[in-house]
């Protein structure tokens, strides 16, 4: 893992790469209400960085496992790449920009979800999701045709 001082330096520079899994059940998707920047308070499908020298198929099965308490057994359908550009980030007066890889999970059940990225969770059909001022932007993006 980066220092802090080290990480605030690569946001200000690059782009990150980071996974996004829409997880669907039933025609419905479930989405978490993120507790930090960026999205801080809105909701957002689960997700997080991939990590230096850490293969995509690897980074998917930690995510999972952090994000969702998943034991991932296949790959994930891929949906595309999308970016994410946000005006604030975990520090002042950052921007922050995500080269986003979206993969869509169907899951029969969930276990029980950890609380540190999200404080909460909610199923969303597609219409309810694009209509919700509390979703943000960029998962509407995902159900675009």
């Amino acid at each position: 893992m980066l220092d802090d001082q080290m990480f605030k330096s690569v946001i200000s520079s690059t782009p990150l790469i980071s996974i996004d899994l829409i997880v669907k059940k039933d025609n419905v998707i479930l989405l978490g209400r993120r507790v930090n920047k960026p999205a801080k308070g809105l909701f957002f499908s689960v997700g997080g960085r991939v990590f230096k020298e850490e293969k995509i198929k690897n980074a998917l099965i930690r995510i999972a496992k952090n994000e969702l308490s998943l034991d991932l057994k296949t790959t994930p359908r891929f949906l595309g790449v999308f970016e994410h550009f946000y005006t604030d980030s975990i520090y002042e007066n950052v921007t922050t920009h995500y080269v986003n890889l979206a993969y869509e999970i169907n899951l029969e059940k969930l276990g029980n979800l950890p609380s540190e990225q999200h404080s909460e969770y909610q199923w969303f059909t597609v219409e309810e999701l694009q209509n919700s001022t509390q979703v943000h932007k960029y998962v509407k993006d995902y159900f675009e045709h």
